[in-house]
């Protein structure tokens, strides 16, 4: 049985109902910041290993793709999504950027302010030198551009094992 912490997987998906209530019900709450972890590092997995087996310029993340992509690219459309510098992605200069861009996707993007793991390099697996807390939101429009760019096209070469472990 995998365990995080002093939290095994079995508890964490027994209490994963815990994280849909408002974060407002919560202080700091171990238990619940390890599922939120759990949930991003399971995210990150499968994410990981559908690009390992499939087209990315195939791949649809949600049904509003299109719309992501196209709001993304006239917001920032000179960001570079091959590399992505935390610092820089996070600074408050940045976050006044982002913000609006998140929020105009509350209501039509289903969990789009949930934490995601998104990968710094794009031709770098998940690792803790390569992963990036964001928005869902954020994971979504990065990878998209990343799919849609080319920027993923070598993954399925480079990584031709399955099930890859974060």
């Amino acid at each position: 049985m995998t365990q995080f912490g002093n939290v095994t997987a079995d508890q964490m998906l027994a209490g994963s109902s815990v994280l849909s209530r408002s974060a407002e019900e919560f202080e700091n709450d171990q238990s619940v910041e390890a599922m939120w972890t759990m949930k991003a590092i399971e995210h990150a997995e499968v994410y990981f290993n559908i690009l390992c087996s499939v087209d990315p310029k195939l791949l649809r993340l949600t049904p509003h793709d299109d719309q992501i992509y196209k709001t993304f690219r006239e917001t920032f459309p000179n960001l570079k999504v091959d590399k992505i510098i935390e610092d820089d992605f996070k600074s408050e200069e940045e976050k006044q950027k982002w913000r609006p861009f998140c929020e105009q996707f509350k209501g039509t993007v289903e969990d789009y302010n949930f934490g995601t793991l998104l990968r710094a390099d794009c031709e770098g697996e998940y690792s803790e030198k390569n992963s990036i807390l964001t928005s869902r939101i954020q994971f979504y429009a990065i990878e998209l551009a990343r799919n849609r760019e080319g920027l993923n096209d070598g993954i399925r070469s480079k990584y031709k094992r399955t099930n890859h472990n974060i």
